[in-house]
């Protein structure tokens, strides 16, 4: 355990970090999970609305830097490239 003024305050900070970084990822895997079952029903409606709430949910989580850039762009991407598909294919 911290045993100095500055370390004490550091773990503190650290479990304040902790609680809200994983606040923002569980909104992120959550929206993810919300998303891929719909793409899974085949409901283009609810997922094309869905991709609108995750998407949004992503880019929140760059910005406060609980993903990496490049890993939202490559979710984006590929989620976009599914819901793509599953509306043409209604179509």
């Amino acid at each position: 355990m911290a045993n100095h003024v500055s370390s004490l305050k550091r773990a503190r900070q650290t479990e304040t970090r902790t609680a809200v970084n994983r606040v923002n990822r569980t909104r992120v895997r959550s929206s993810l999970r919300s998303l891929r079952e719909a793409l899974a029903k085949g409901d283009v409606k609810a997922a094309q609305e869905q991709f609108r709430v995750t998407v949004s949910a992503l880019d929140k989580s760059v910005q406060k830097g609980v993903l990496h850039s490049n890993t939202v762009s490559r979710y984006k991407s590929r989620l976009n490239a599914r819901l793509k598909a599953l509306a043409t294919a209604k179509a």
